[in-house]
């Protein structure tokens, strides 16, 4: 195995107001940052993207549907125009921030029930990618959204979840089904060395939203550095 293949990113969920966003960055290489719609607010965008800054950490925006209420996790049927307008206002919302904290917004990724849509509605799909201008997108592999972004000469970053059950069609298991959620650290560890192996997987994620985030982000890096990876951003 080349140098290249033993790269990784390491990325995660933040600026949810559900878990220790400045332990969590000094741990992953890609802050996936919620832009509002389904958590955040300007103040904790800016703290997170100030703090990623300092760090060296990339930054992207999560984008969702407009679902505080459900944490965006709801499906939701929203026409394709509307989407677009929605993902825009997301990204311009953290860009401001970001480069007012001294960093971009490097890449787009969708979050909780639009992440599990885009991957098998090409519609959907097209909207996030039509509201995101030519950002990098960070996705399931095998789903539309990263088959349409490539069609279209974007980079596409494919990702792999250690903490998350998978179906056999590789698709996100439901969370309220057995197996959907991997909470154990060492579990997710072994799982993500796994998945960084895999030559179409980029980065590998942790929810800041799980139970013992940080403590999971931090085996998961032990032991990714501990199998001769080099954890680094996607982007360098």
């Amino acid at each position: 195995m080349s140098t290249d293949q033993l790269r990784i990113d390491l990325n995660a969920d933040l600026g949810e107001g559900v878990t220790d966003d400045r332990a969590l960055l000094a741990l992953v290489t890609s802050a996936n940052v919620a832009c509002g719609f389904h958590a955040g607010d300007d103040d904790v965008m800016r703290a997170v993207c100030e703090r990623a800054a300092g760090l060296g950490v990339v930054v992207g925006a999560q984008v969702s549907y407009a679902d505080r209420e459900g944490f965006g996790r709801r499906p939701m049927d929203v026409h394709h125009d509307r989407l677009a307008d929605w993902v825009a206002e997301q990204v311009e919302a953290l860009s401001v921030i970001a480069t007012s904290a001294g960093t971009t917004v490097s890449y787009v990724k969708p979050h909780g029930a639009l992440y599990n849509r885009v991957a098998d509605d090409a519609s959907q799909a097209a909207a996030v990618l039509a509201g995101s201008g030519r950002l990098p997108v960070l996705g399931l592999p095998g789903s539309f959204l990263l088959e349409l972004a490539e069609r279209a000469g974007r980079t596409v970053v494919p990702e792999g979840f250690p903490d998350r059950g998978y179906t056999t069609a590789g698709r996100l298991l439901p969370r309220g089904e057995p197996g959907a959620l991997i909470t154990d650290p060492d579990a997710v560890a072994v799982n993500a060395v796994v998945l960084a192996g895999h030559r179409d997987v980029r980065t590998v994620c942790v929810h800041g939203d799980s139970p013992g985030a940080v403590a999971t982000a931090r085996a998961v890096r032990v032991a990714l550095e501990g199998s001769g990876f080099a954890v680094r951003p996607w982007i360098e």
